[in-house]
């Protein structure tokens, strides 16, 4: 009877170390498609519920922003709390302002990609400030943040901003894990400088978000899989999927914030939106624009989108 309970003992015991380690090569390779800055993002970006449609009239401002972005940016550079090199671009309105937007881009993008919302707030007679998230562009990181560490960075700008300019009236603004990223600032001991948040399809929290394209994608459900992946995280990038939370984040906010998302979203889901904004005990509002995709908000909603952005500041900027 022993010997039959040693080898029941040896085999549950195999089939377990088994087990982990399936799970552990699993949460490995979901990290690096995820969040290894360095490897290929098409499997992810090209997901047929993830494609991104550009019209021609938006293709055509994008590229007259990016001109008039590459002939007045200039480079900027802190230091991050953990010992990175961030970089920005700084582009100064010649009208003289103590206004201030920072921008944040998107997953797997940079900050120069973001010249066209750029444009509109330096129109609306705002320096802007467009950094490239850790492991992004020219900024240094071997992971990506989700949002989650950059949200440290998030408070670094803004204390780089009023180390020039202490009345600096600041606005943050991001789209897509940028919206993440300022939601997720949002909840940290901000300045009184900041005074306005604006997210545009943001998730709602790294896991869920994760979860909805391990579905989507691979048809495979959060467990094990997420476990691992958050425990391989942790390791790799030093914080967990659960705890980079937008929602848990929004509610610590004193910030007034507005809320947007396209009505036909499949990256972001759009009734994520409802939660981070029922979240929120702040003054807030929200904008969902019908037919709209994802980070597609602007482009169908045409000048209401920036009208109802600029009642929004209206209230809380001079």
């Amino acid at each position: 009877m022993k010997r039959k309970y040693k080898v029941i003992i040896t085999i549950v015991s195999l089939l377990l170390v088994l087990f982990v380690g399936a799970g552990f090569f699993a949460g490995n390779y979901f990290f690096n498609l995820a969040l290894n800055p360095n490897t290929d993002k098409s499997a992810v970006l090209n997901a047929p519920h993830n494609s991104i449609a550009i019209s021609p009239e938006d293709a055509k401002e994008k590229e007259e922003s990016k001109k008039w972005f590459k002939e007045n940016f200039e480079d900027s550079f802190i230091q991050s709390f953990d010992d990175l090199k961030l970089h920005a671009y700084t582009l100064k309105n010649t009208n003289e302002t103590n206004k201030w937007a920072i921008v944040f881009h998107g997953y797997s993008s940079d900050g120069s990609q973001m010249s066209k919302y750029a444009k509109h707030y330096y129109d609306m007679g705002f320096n802007v400030l467009i950094p490239d998230a850790r492991g992004h562009g020219k900024s240094e990181g071997d992971y990506i943040g989700m949002g989650w560490h950059d949200r440290l960075d998030v408070v670094s700008w803004i204390n780089n901003v009023i180390s020039s300019n202490k009345n600096a009236e600041i606005v943050l603004y991001g789209v897509s894990m940028g919206g993440a990223t300022v939601m997720m600032a949002s909840g940290e001991d901000l300045p009184d400088n900041v005074k306005a948040i604006i997210e545009d399809c943001g998730y709602s929290s790294v896991w869920d978000e994760f979860s909805y394209q391990l579905k989507a994608i691979f048809k495979l459900p959060a467990f094990p899989i997420m476990h691992f992946s958050s425990a391989v995280t942790k390791l790799k990038a030093d914080y967990t999927l659960g705890e980079a939370s937008a929602v848990e984040q929004v509610a610590k906010s004193k910030t007034p914030m507005l809320f947007i998302h396209g009505s036909k979203d499949t990256f972001v889901p759009s009734d994520m939106l409802n939660e981070v904004y029922e979240a929120a005990n702040v003054p807030k509002e929200k904008l969902i624009v019908e037919g709209a995709g994802h980070g597609g908000a602007e482009s169908v909603a045409g000048d209401s989108y920036w009208e109802t952005i600029n009642n929004f500041l209206a209230k809380y900027i001079e």
